[in-house]
């Protein structure tokens, strides 16, 4: 199960054939995410586990998930806002629900990060999980 906005990000990666192109895409998703403020980039909201600096602040309201992050390196950026869309506006129990890995999977991403950024993408949907659990 997966957001209309997950499916678009879907979509816009099989128009994209070169990896190279699908990178640059990431990095532009980042980009265009919004910036978490640095009154919340504090250890309690900081994802342990990611090469990079990461933090994720989730919010539940009316029984739905958000949550803003970021981080220092670009491309991570561009992750957490994949992960954004693949969560945003989910239920707790639709939540629970999403297979992360299966439906990164769609976007290739396996095979084209590095292991310590597969691994930080890991903690970070982990990060999610526990949250919403």
């Amino acid at each position: 199960m997966a957001t209309p906005a997950f499916e678009e990000i879907v979509e816009t990666f099989e128009f994209l054939e070169d990896w190279e192109d699908r990178y640059r895409h990431v990095i532009e998703l980042g980009k265009a995410f919004p910036d978490l403020d640095p009154a919340f980039q504090v250890p309690a909201f900081k994802v342990e586990g990611c090469a990079s600096q990461v933090w994720l602040r989730p919010q539940i309201e009316n029984g739905r998930f958000d949550f803003q992050g970021t981080s220092d390196a670009m491309i991570v950026r561009g992750l957490i806002a994949v992960l954004h869309a693949l969560y945003a506006g989910l239920t707790l129990p639709e939540l629970a629900r999403v297979d992360a890995p299966a439906e990164l999977a769609r976007l290739g991403l396996n095979e084209h990060l590095s292991s310590q950024r597969s691994n930080g993408l890991r903690a970070m949907v982990q990060r999610i999980r526990d949250t919403a659990a």
